[in-house]
């Protein structure tokens, strides 16, 4: 394929600051990110965080930094274009909630902790004709702009937003449990990987969320959601027992390592805990591996997008 498996750690890297950032950013219905239509492109003022300088630019030039940050090199132009739809309804979400105005005097800013990867070094005339295809589209839903959620590779089925993401608010209208088979353009290391872990690190890991049961014993499966993720483990150890939710046990064990809650096999034997498992990051919404594969079948940018979020709408805001 031409693409290495360092890039699939660095993408997991990526995914795992996003996953712990969105899932705390609840989807609107009130009027602040109503949808409307556009004269013209929108200009953003973007804070550096690397020199502490504000620029000013198009969205769509903003877009492709973001594409570029967030997908490899040498993929599909279909693809870019998906992400690049995902990537601006994100934007145009996040401007509606007023962007970082209040600490930094900006819309945007390049830190992925604060809204999206931003690597305008990284872009290449592939990712500059997919956000060119998809100039204007975004995701809507109720004609509001959509929270668009993605991840590294779905395990052949995605999550809606409490399964995946532990999500505390009200289920949003648009997210959707998709199945999607088999994909052979995954890496192996992607495709099925192992995490283990003894007791004593394990407690240390834990014991950062709260939880702390004194010398763990042994750790089990508590409950499955609709996609077969792991939405609650149960923790045995010398003073007790607890739960805590997938998502939050995931982060906490290195989401790199772990790198799902799609878990395929789980032991805890001579002090050691071991699990398997299949796909990377939350999967809510759209599965870069998956589009990928959905490109290379010659599926439009739109139809990538809408096998993620059947029920929305993509709409056009300016030309």
């Amino acid at each position: 394929m031409g693409i290495k498996k360092n890039q699939a750690i660095v993408l997991g890297l990526v995914l795992v600051v996003i996953a712990s950032v969105t899932a705390l950013l609840s989807w609107s219905r009130d009027d602040r990110n109503i949808v409307r239509e556009l004269q013209e492109e929108p200009t953003l003022t973007v804070y550096v965080n690397e020199t502490g300088q504000i620029q000013e630019m198009p969205l769509e030039e903003y877009i492709q930094g973001v594409v570029a940050g967030e997908m490899f090199p040498d993929w599909p132009v279909n693809a870019y274009a998906a992400q690049a739809i995902f990537a601006r309804s994100f934007t145009m979400d996040f401007l509606a909630s007023g962007g970082v105005k209040d600490k930094y005097g900006a819309d945007v800013s390049t830190s992925i902790q604060e809204t999206q990867a931003f690597n305008p070094d990284a872009v290449t005339e592939e990712i500059k004709k997919g956000v060119e295809m998809t100039r204007g589209e975004v995701m809507t839903y109720d004609n509001r702009f959509v929270r668009g959620w993605f991840h590294a590779y779905s395990g052949g089925i995605t999550a809606q937003a409490k399964e995946g993401l532990d999500y505390q608010d009200e289920e949003p209208p648009f997210t959707k449990s998709v199945k999607l088979g088999e994909n052979d353009y995954v890496p192996d290391d992607v495709k099925e990987w192992t995490a283990e872990y003894n007791a004593e690190e394990l407690r240390g890991m834990l014991a950062q969320t709260g939880l702390n049961v004194g010398e763990i014993t042994g750790v089990e499966i508590a409950e499955k959601g609709p996609s077969g993720r792991v939405t609650s483990f149960l923790v045995r150890g010398s003073q007790g027992e607890d739960t805590i939710s997938g998502p939050a046990f995931r982060l906490a064990v290195d989401s790199t390592k772990m790198k799902s809650t799609l878990v395929q096999d789980l032991r805890f034997e001579g002090g050691t805990l071991s699990i398997t498992g299949t796909g990377y990051g939350h999967g809510v919404g759209l599965s870069q591996w998956d589009a990928f594969k959905l490109a290379k079948e010659g599926k439009s940018p739109e139809e990538i997008v809408e096998t993620f979020f059947p029920d929305i709408e993509i709409r056009t805001i300016y030309q």
